[in-house]
C-alpha cells in the first residue's frame, strides 16, 4: 500500500539511537523512503488514524533497511526507528 508523505519528522535522540545503534545516517532512511519502498501497517497507534508502519526498501547504494514511523493524518511520518533488514525480512522484501 503506497502512503503519501509529505514531511519527515526527526527527534534528536532517535536520530543519535540510529547512528549509535544501528548506524543508520538520516539520508539513509530519506533515500529508502524515496526509492519506492514496500509499506506495511505494523499496528495500530495511540491516535486514531495515526499508525505506526514499517517501510522496507534500499539506500541509493543497495543497502537494505526496514524504517519504522508513525504516519500522521496530515501526512508527515515521524522517524521511530531504522534498522538492517533481518534475514527473514530480506528474503520477502529485498
Amino acid at each position: 500500500m503506497p502512503l503519501r508523505i509529505e514531511q519527515l519528522v526527526w527527534l534528536e535522540d532517535i536520530v543519535e539511537k540510529l547512528r549509535w545503534k544501528h548506524s543508520v545516517e538520516e539520508s539513509e532512511v530519506i533515500e529508502v523512503l524515496e526509492n519506492r519502498p514496500r509499506f506495511r501497517l505494523k499496528e495500530a497507534g495511540y491516535v486514531p488514524g495515526e499508525d505506526v508502519y514499517a517501510a522496507f526498501g534500499r539506500t541509493d547504494s543497495g543497502r537494505l533497511l526496514s524504517v519504522f514511523f508513525v504516519y500522521t493524518q496530515d501526512r508527515r511520518a515521524i522517524i521511530v526507528s531504522a534498522r538492517d533488514m533481518t534475514a527473514k525480512e530480506t528474503q520477502k522484501y529485498g
